[in-house]
């Protein structure tokens, strides 16, 4: 069975207060989406992976591509729900209807290979698929419309999602059409099993697969990669 990954990276990082979509801003030797592509062609049995980009993207030409797996692009939507849907419509007479499709942040450029294969193992006899995720540990506040506390929430058995999230191409497909179709609120590809009426199964993560969405994100980023770049070199010394 191939495993297909999907990249949507059709956005402007509008938070990021910089003239450069996020996506192309430097971060070691390559962009943090050129840093992701890389980081994602390490996982085995990958049939292809697909970015889909803004209509009007000029920086992908120039981006460097990694060499072990095919990388093609889409036209991204005004959504991310629909930069997937249109990523999992390019696949279509490839990816068989059971094969796993990976959504992962063009933005979460320190995903570690272990986790991702823990979570397809965690997965493998699922119906639908699952997601990494976090357990949230901070005390959660509820505010008013004046910004002021009303309430502390229980946090217990409540999770922060992050990616991949993994799920079975046709159920994906369904899942996003139908819930695009009706003007849900689709946050993630989770989001939309869920309104189909799927429990994605949630796989424990590392707080370190970071979305960089702030310029102090960037700098965390860049640490992280190089910390993980340690712990490599030492389980090879």
């Amino acid at each position: 069975m191939a495993h297909w990954v999907i990249v949507p990276a059709a956005g402007i990082g509008a938070r990021m207060g910089s003239a450069r979509p996020k996506q192309y801003l430097p971060l070691g030797a390559h962009s943090v989406l050129g840093q992701t592509l890389h980081r994602l062609a390490e996982l085995p049995d990958l049939g292809r992976i697909i970015v889909a980009l803004h209509p009007e993207d000029e920086f992908w030409p120039s981006l460097a591509l990694p060499q072990s797996v095919p990388v093609s692009v889409c036209v991204g939507g005004a959504q991310r729900s629909e930069s997937v849907l249109n990523a999992l419509m390019a696949l279509q007479g490839e990816a068989g209807a059971e094969d796993w499709v990976l959504v992962h942040d063009a933005v979460r450029p320190c995903v570690r290979i272990a986790e991702i294969a823990s979570l397809l193992e965690a997965i493998a006899h699922h119906p639908s698929g699952g997601l990494l995720a976090v357990p949230v540990s901070s005390t959660l506040k509820h505010c008013d419309s004046a910004g002021n506390v009303d309430a502390t929430l229980a946090r217990d058995d409540v999770w922060q999602a992050s990616t991949p999230q993994v799920f079975r191409y046709r159920v994906l497909c369904d899942a996003l059409s139908a819930g695009i179709a009706g003007g849900a609120l689709i946050t993630d590809e989770a989001s939309a099993l869920e309104l189909a009426g799927h429990a994605p199964r949630l796989v424990r993560g590392s707080a370190d697969n970071i979305k960089i969405t702030y310029p102090e994100d960037l700098l965390f980023a860049g640490l992280i990669l190089e910390a993980q770049q340690r712990e490599t070199l030492r389980t090879f010394d």
